[in-house]
């Protein structure tokens, strides 16, 4: 999502500096081109030569450094950067930044920028709470900067509060969600559904599937980053939650049946992607079943058919997208459960197909409407979700 973005990164003095390293090396990464501005007092903390390795740019530590082109550098920076992150950001720059000073390359080129502009704070919890420091964030709240609130824990000062600088993977979720797309989806409401489900057959065990919630988690998060409202039930799963998105945890078929039925009403666009258990355990056992001599008969029950309700209660304009997962006769079995629950598209896949299925960072898929079929190449499953997406927004037109 940040593929060609120009990130201007500022460093100021603090223990944080080693996220910065993280940050700055996690949004090359990401494909962003990155140049990085130091004070001179964070130099003392980690060394310019660290960021040069991992951006593969000068980084810029003194305004009147003469060894770069002939250019008014803090004017060309701003001209150049779609966003301005600051992290860590101490309290000496804040108070800069809010009252307008620029004595040094970080606050110069920050007063010349009109680009998106997110600070990090980082600083002891005294510091961060003292009424001017909090009247400085106030005022860089009116002038449109963004404020990534620091955590509360253990900090190098030995006291435990809040101060420590937000993580850098959530720097750059940040930035995705900011810079990634346009917000084609704005105004949307948009459900996800993600992850497995697990029927318990007595206190100790569960029927379940393989399903990771990898691809509902990559619909939600790029639905969220192209302006939608998202509305994320999912089963359990090993995932962070993803960043601005309203996240709805359920353990069972019948949870996911009331979380999804509850908000399915006011959603425009429902995309169904967890993989639902078709069945239960008939009775649930109060204590542990005891191993038996002979074989053992489990009984199962249907769950509830969630697609299949939702089909049923569509309204008129509601765009209704389902996922199939098949071992054999993909298409054909695909198709008929579009018919069948009265869906706008299914996306299916083979679990057989390498790249495809549980648990890998790509997928191969197959979009199913009364149209037609798409056959989409291997992509990341961020890709993918990209592609449904568009699909889903164009019928939604």
């Amino acid at each position: 999502m940040l593929k060609a973005k120009n990130i201007l990164l500022g460093v100021s003095s603090s223990i944080a500096c080693y996220k910065s390293a993280v940050l700055a090396r996690e949004l090359v990464r990401r494909g962003a081109n990155v140049q990085v501005i130091m004070t001179q007092n964070a130099t003392q903390f980690i060394a310019p030569l660290t960021f040069e390795q991992l951006t593969k740019h000068r980084c810029i530590v003194d305004t009147f450094d003469r060894n770069h082109e002939i250019r008014v550098e803090h004017v060309s920076l701003a001209d150049w950067a779609d966003a301005f992150v600051v992290a860590p950001a101490d309290a000496n720059v804040l108070a800069k930044f809010a009252h307008g000073l620029a004595d040094d390359m970080l606050s110069t080129t920050m007063l010349a920028c009109d680009c998106e502009k997110i600070v990090a704070p980082a600083m002891n919890t005294r510091m961060y709470e003292n009424p001017a420091m909090q009247y400085n964030l106030a005022v860089l709240k009116t002038r449109n900067f963004c404020i990534l609130e620091p955590e509360e824990g253990e900090l190098a000062c030995g006291t435990t509060g809040k101060g420590r600088m937000e993580e850098p993977e959530r720097i750059v979720d940040y930035l995705e969600y900011l810079l990634g797309y346009g917000k084609d989806l704005k105004g949307k409401n948009i459900l996800v559904t993600a992850g497995p489900t697990r029927e318990a057959v007595d206190p100790v065990r569960f029927l379940t599937n393989h399903s990771t919630g990898k691809m509902g988690y990559a619909l939600a998060k790029v639905a969220a980053a192209r302006g939608a409202e998202v509305i994320l039930v999912t089963g359990p799963t090993s995932l962070e939650k993803p960043s601005y998105v309203t996240c709805v945890d359920v353990v069972s078929a019948e949870e996911m049946y009331q979380a999804v039925t509850e908000h399915a009403a006011e959603s425009d666009i429902v995309i169904m992607a967890a993989a639902v258990a078709d069945y239960r355990p008939k009775t649930v056992a109060d204590n542990k079943i005891k191993k038996q001599e002979n074989d053992s008969v489990l009984e199962l029950t249907r769950t509830k058919d969630i697609l299949g309700t939702l089909g049923e209660r569509k309204r008129p304009g509601q765009i209704l997208c389902g996922f199939s997962m098949e071992t054999e006769h993909m298409v054909e079995n695909s198709r008929k459960k579009l018919e069948k629950k009265n869906l706008d598209m299914i996306v299916a896949n083979n679990l057989k197909q390498v790249g495809a299925g549980f648990g890998t960072d790509t997928n191969v898929v197959t979009l199913i409407t009364a149209q037609g079929d798409e056959e989409l190449p291997l992509l990341s499953k961020e890709e993918v979700a990209e592609q449904i997406l568009d699909r889903l927004a164009e019928m939604r037109q």
